[in-house]
């Protein structure tokens, strides 16, 4: 039971190691300070300025991983917002409201994803189909619950400077972001793939800067927190398989029972263990336990890892992300793009 067990949960934690290691090279880069750069360059108000940064929020979620989302563009964001003298409230809670709702793209999205197709033989490709129209769904409905919540705050005019924009280096992070996503979309099991890749654009950015950042890889890829969160969800996933509790859970339940299990399960335990639990045994609605896996975690923030990470990047910016004020406007966001997304999927 352990070897299957490790078998269904090693893959997600191999990747998104992966995937963390290519977003520290990108940042290291300049990517994503160039892209928020851009976005504060935007004519018109502060309202497009957010949508446009809630737009980048999405699409690196989908390429890079929620969690990278996190780490690496919740500053930039916050930055995009304070260059303009923008009231940040927005741009702070929307960040990780984003990363959670774009996370349904790919494979490599959320750890999730992997969790519960681990196996499966489901392509990226096939996957991404499944998934396109919850995700564009759930995208708009984010940015709209989100808008009106900060409407009085973005309807102010921003600041007529500009910020500078900062240089850009075209590297191998940007090489990294596109062998991940190809490698999400053309194979069922990408982990191994992007690690590989990783590992390479690492090398590569330690040679032009003729040395190795240790610490700041360590940081980066959050070792501790993954190796904890894989062994507790190891663990789950064989108390799940000799007490058959996903089988007991799950048997009778239809589609939106489905999701609904996986989001009580995502906001009671996070979302990681829950999907080891439920996921023991392939679900009869695969797609409808991920909604509520990903897009549950929005009402809580012990829901997912990404939450945590966000908690911690925002007070190091010099944030103050409250735990209540996500609950009050993570139920609005949570319950809109859980009903669209299954009427959707």
């Amino acid at each position: 039971m352990l070897a299957q067990a490790v078998h269904q949960t090693w893959e997600p934690f191999v990747l998104v190691l992966g995937l963390l290691l290519i977003g520290d090279v990108a940042s290291n880069d300049g990517l994503f300070e160039a892209a928020g750069s851009r976005m504060s360059r935007l004519p018109g108000g502060s309202v497009t300025l957010f949508v446009a940064t809630m737009v980048l929020a999405a699409l690196v979620t989908a390429t890079l991983n929620l969690d990278t989302s996190v780490v690496f563009l919740t500053p930039v964001l916050l930055h995009s917002a304070r260059s303009r003298h923008i009231e940040e409230r927005a741009f702070l809670y929307g960040s990780i409201f984003m990363a959670n709702a774009a996370s349904l793209l790919l494979l490599g999205s959320n750890l999730t994803n992997i969790l519960v197709f681990s196996g499966s033989g489901v392509s990226g490709a096939t996957f991404a189909r499944h998934t396109l129209v919850p995700w564009l769904l759930a995208i708009a409905l984010t940015i709209l619950v989100v808008l009106v919540w900060g409407w009085r705050e973005l309807r102010s005019k921003p600041s007529a400077d500009h910020p500078l924009h900062p240089e850009f280096v075209l590297g191998p992070g940007l090489l990294g972001v596109l062998a991940a996503t190809v490698c999400m979309l053309i194979s069922s099991r990408p982990a191994l793939l992007v690690l590989g890749f990783a590992l390479f654009v690492c090398v590569l950015d330690a040679v032009r800067r003729r040395g190795v950042r240790f610490a700041d890889l360590w940081r980066s890829a959050n070792l501790p927190v993954v190796v904890g969160l894989f062994l507790v969800a190891t663990g789950v996933s064989v108390i799940s398989r000799h007490w058959h509790l996903a089988q007991h859970l799950l048997g009778s339940a239809n589609a939106w029972q489905t999701a609904g299990l996986g989001a009580l399960g995502a906001n009671v335990m996070n979302n990681l263990p829950a999907a080891a639990l439920l996921s023991a045994k392939f679900p009869t609605h695969p797609y409808s336990l991920l909604l509520g896996l990903n897009l549950g975690p929005n009402l809580t923030v012990v829901g997912a890892l990404s939450s945590v990470l966000w908690l911690r990047v925002a007070k190091r910016e010099g944030a103050t992300p409250s735990v209540w004020t996500f609950t009050k406007v993570g139920v609005a966001v949570t319950a809109l793009t859980l009903v669209a997304g299954l009427l959707s999927v």
